[in-house]
Formats: structure tokens, C-alpha cells, sequence
């Protein structure tokens, strides 16, 4: 696997990594350094190649296509020496970005099988990230990188059925085009190894985030929320957990300043991927805000999936796919950008216990029957067909 991010940090990947390693495939994954991690590792069975390349978020363009450029070219010399000892069945390359496929083409030639396992769509990430440098000549070569990169590989694998239909809709042929879901692992976010929290049991409702704190993710809007709860009711306790880091922290913290919230909005850090469920299980409600435009419109968050499995209830942007996947009756969901409208939501989960936890049982029962237990099956089957051929 080629993957332009820390291996450790990387749920999805990890999750399909490691049900490789467990279905008897030896795995190798090729990713990012920080500067303190050694070059080789092991996590779980996974053996770990780190290339000396950081992540700059939040960085502008130019300093994105660098990293990109020179994750790419370190990736590419790296698999053509590793195939030499280890002679690969089969390269899965993650993006962002699309065209690090282009990193396996050596060993395309040589007949070796590549995935591209695509966990954005690439144009659209680009208008909603650098909004200054899209234009209408740019979005055009994003999606001739994108169709390019599809065009050499033997089968590309996306997240949801919104972005396959768009795949399609480009000229992708469907039978190329597969389906595998951001699930999570109920080995790994288990409520019942965690002591019970009984909803507010410390008479503070606690309010949990745990994801990047980027502009996608609208927690501009969740702080508001929180202030005008505060205003509103002011014999709510409320505490807010922020769990994660990005290039919108500083902005985040000068808001809670400016909204006088500094009592109870506290930023975590990023913790790692095995320590989430636990901060999850200490909490009463999770918040999975994201900003709507045409990016994140086919987009459908983990965290969502994440929070049901532990057995909380969960508030959402009112997106596409969002809408969709949940049947009624199990999470909330607000207008994306109104603080008012998840306060208010917010506030209806506090005030309505014998509705909170009917939805929230009802999540956890639609979640648990979504596992990457069951949707690993159709990602390996994939794997071992194009590893046999």
C-alpha cells in the first residue's frame, strides 16, 4: 500500500491493512515520517515504510504539489527496490492525490495489479480547498489526472455510492468501479469494554469531537452553538472535547475567546486511533459538523458510524449522503452552517431522554449491522481476485 499520510492516523487504511494481515496476506505500507519516527516499523502485522516526507496542513499550493511531487517520487523508487525482495501480488495506492498512482506504474509494467482506492474526489476537494486557484482550466486537468490515474489501474475502489455514480458519470466503466464503505471495526470501537456512562451521570453534558480540525469541518459553527446554549440556558452545564489537530486551531481558539467559552471547550490534541473509543465512552452526544458545498456533498463522515457504535447519540450536518444512509429515527441532523439550528438539536437530545434513547439504540443497531467486519468481505474478495490473477 502507498499512502501520502502517517500509517498510524489513517483509519481506513488501516482497517483494510490490517484484514489483509489477518486474512494470512503479508502487507507493506508506504507512508509518511514525522520526524520522530523511525524509518521501518510493525503495528498490528503491518510492516511500515516510512519516506522522509512531512504533512504540512493547512500549507498553501505550492507547498502542497512539492510534498505531493516528492512523496510521489521516494514512493516510486521505494516499491521498484522493494519488489525486487518481496515480489508484491498487488499495489493499492490511497489518495489524496489521485495521480500517486502513477508511483506503482513501474510495476504496472512489469504486470503487477494496482487498486486506486479513492477517498475523495480529487476536483472537487481542490474548488473547496484552494477556492482562490480554481478556475475552469484547472478543474478540467484535475479530472483528466483523475481519469488517467483510474485508466491505469486494474480496479478503483471508492467510499460511497454518491461517489461511484459519479465515477460513472464521467465515463468510468461501472465494472471497474467498486464500493467500499468507511465502516468502522466493532473489534476496535466496542462499547461494552468501556464502563457505562449514564447520560450527563456528573450533571455535565458532554459534547465530543474527534477529527481534524480543518474548514471542512464546520466547529466555527458548533462553537456558536455552544455560546447560545450558554446565553439561552444557563443552568446547562455543558462541556465540549475536541479531539484532533489542524491548520484551524488557532482560528477555532481565538473564537472561543471571542465567544467567552473558554470554561468549557477543551482542545484535546490528536490522540491516536486505539484511544479514541475510550474518549468516546466518556461522553453523552457526538458531533460530526461539516461545511456543505460540492465537495463534502459526497461526502458521509466516519465519525458518525464511530459515535453510534459506542452507543452515543449523534448530531450531523444535514448532507446528502448523510440523509440517505441514516433512516429517520436515528441520528439528528441540522441545517449545515446554523449554529441555531444545532443548538436547538442539541437541546431537543437533552430535554427528550425516552427519544434520545430509543434513537440512539436504533443507530447502534443499524451501525452494528453495517460493521467493517461484514464490509471487509467484498474488499478482500476484490484483493485476492486481482492478487491470484
Amino acid at each position: 500500500m502507498v499512502v501520502h499520510s502517517y500509517y498510524d492516523e489513517d483509519s481506513r487504511v488501516r482497517r483494510e491493512a490490517e484484514a489483509l494481515v489477518a486474512s494470512g496476506r503479508d502487507v507493506d505500507v508506504f507512508g509518511l515520517r514525522r520526524p520522530t519516527d523511525p524509518p521501518q516499523g510493525t503495528l498490528k502485522g503491518v510492516h511500515i515504510h516510512r519516506l522522509d516526507v512531512q504533512r504540512h496542513q493547512g500549507a498553501g499550493l505550492g507547498t502542497y504539489l512539492r510534498e505531493y511531487v516528492s512523496f510521489g517520487v521516494r514512493a516510486c523508487w521505494s516499491l521498484v527496490r522493494a519488489q525486487r525482495r518481496r515480489g508484491y501480488g498487488l499495489i493499492q495506492v490511497h489518495s489524496l492525490p489521485d495521480f500517486l498512482a502513477f508511483a506503482a506504474f513501474p510495476l504496472r509494467l512489469a504486470g503487477v495489479p494496482l487498486i486506486l482506492d479513492l477517498h475523495e474526489a480529487m476536483p472537487e476537494f481542490f474548488r473547496s480547498r484552494f477556492p482562490r486557484a480554481s478556475n475552469p482550466l484547472a478543474h478540467r486537468l484535475l479530472l483528466v489526472q483523475e481519469r488517467l490515474s483510474i485508466a491505469i489501474s486494474s480496479a478503483a475502489i471508492t467510499v460511497n455510492p454518491a461517489m461511484a455514480d459519479r465515477l460513472i458519470g464521467l465515463g468510468v466503466a461501472p465494472s471497474k468501479v467498486h464500493i467500499v464503505v468507511n465502516r468502522p471495526s466493532l473489534g476496535l470501537f466496542d462499547a461494552d469494554r468501556y464502563p457505562a456512562r449514564a447520560f450527563a451521570e456528573d450533571g455535565i453534558v458532554r459534547l465530543v469531537y474527534a477529527g481534524a480540525l480543518t474548514p471542512t469541518y464546520e466547529l466555527d459553527v458548533v462553537l456558536r452553538a455552544i455560546a447560545e446554549l450558554r446565553a439561552s440556558r444557563p443552568d446547562l452545564a455543558l462541556q465540549l472535547d475536541l479531539y484532533g489537530r489542524g491548520d484551524a486551531e488557532p482560528a477555532l481558539r481565538s473564537l472561543v475567546e471571542t465567544l467567552g467559552i473558554e470554561a468549557c471547550v477543551m482542545f484535546r490534541g490528536r490522540i491516536p486511533l486505539d484511544d479514541v473509543p475510550a474518549a468516546l465512552a466518556g461522553a453523552d452526544i457526538g458531533l460530526a459538523p461539516t461545511r456543505r458545498d460540492a465537495f463534502t456533498d459526497f461526502s458521509l463522515s466516519t465519525k458518525t458510524f464511530e459515535y453510534a457504535a459506542m452507543g452515543k447519540p449523534v448530531v450531523a450536518s444535514r448532507l446528502p449522503m448523510v440523509v440517505e444512509t441514516f433512516p429517520t429515527g436515528t441520528i439528528r441532523v441540522y441545517e449545515p452552517g446554523d449554529a441555531a439550528s444545532l443548538a436547538a438539536e442539541i437541546a431537543r437530545l437533552i430535554d427528550d431522554p425516552a427519544a434520545r434513547v430509543a434513537a440512539t439504540a436504533a443507530t447502534q443497531r443499524f451501525v452494528r449491522d453495517r460493521s467493517w467486519e461484514r464490509e471487509s468481505v467484498d474488499y478482500l474478495r476484490l484483493v485476492e481476485s486481482l492478487a491470484r490473477a
